[in-house]
């Protein structure tokens, strides 16, 4: 059984949906504090495509200095609601003219209008939406469900132990923390997902890759996965 791990993220990139495409089983690392490093921090953020490159979409998160010790499935959304009016127009400024802007428009307009204050909740929601959207079945469960105890190598060797799973799907930063031979000792096999980004066509002259799903669903619908998974 293959696993993989990762952070919830908001609006995720295309290499996000085809690790867990690549899995039988995937683990939403919700019970950890949320990334700070500048690289890898999306739990609360994503880039769309816009007619001057790109463009952060950001939801603020309440008392933002003090949430470093505080679990991602705890973080609240600031009670400033103005987020999610900019969040819309943005997308409907730079995608209306998309070819299939409109098949996912309502799940994002009612999405916008009717937001959870809890993070968690809040990306839960839209990750499941786009998950369906891209006919990817893979079963999706929250770390905090098991109740580790462990951090870091030993925290994503306890899951894989807790899970069953025969084969450890890591993205690339693994490779900065994760003791391979414990992994082997365990009887688990250890691989790196190296995601080579594709590219598409998109709304605007030229190519911004690393950019949320959405912009690779507005423009190519149905056939995102493929596109995705090349």
């Amino acid at each position: 059984m293959i696993l993989s791990i990762s952070q919830p993220a908001y609006l995720p990139w295309l290499g996000y949906f085809d690790r867990i495409s690549k899995s039988d089983f995937h683990i939403v690392l919700d019970h950890v504090c949320m990334d700070k490093n500048s690289k890898t921090k999306f739990t609360n953020r994503n880039k769309v495509r816009t007619a001057q490159g790109w463009s952060w979409l950001t939801v603020p998160i309440k008392s933002a200095a003090r949430s470093e010790d505080i679990p991602i499935n705890r973080l609240e959304i600031s009670s400033d609601a103005s987020w999610t009016s900019k969040h819309w127009k943005t997308l409907q400024a730079n995608y209306s003219k998309a070819s299939f802007f409109n098949d996912y428009s309502d799940f994002f307009e009612y999405f916008y209008k009717n937001c959870e204050h809890s993070l968690n909740s809040l990306i839960s929601e839209s990750t499941n939406h786009l998950l369906t959207s891209l006919d990817i079945k893979t079963e999706c469960v929250s770390s905090s469900e098991f109740f580790p105890q462990a951090k870091k190598s030993e925290l994503i060797l306890e899951l894989c132990k807790k899970t069953g799973a025969t084969c450890y799907l890591s993205g690339p930063f693994g490779r900065d923390y994760l003791n391979a031979q414990e992994f082997e000792d365990a009887g688990i096999e250890l691989r790196f997902h190296d995601y080579s980004h594709p590219q598409y066509k998109q709304v605007y002259e030229g190519f911004e890759p690393y950019m949320s799903i959405i912009d690779l669903l507005f423009n190519h619908g149905s056939k995102s996965l493929e596109i995705l998974s090349t």
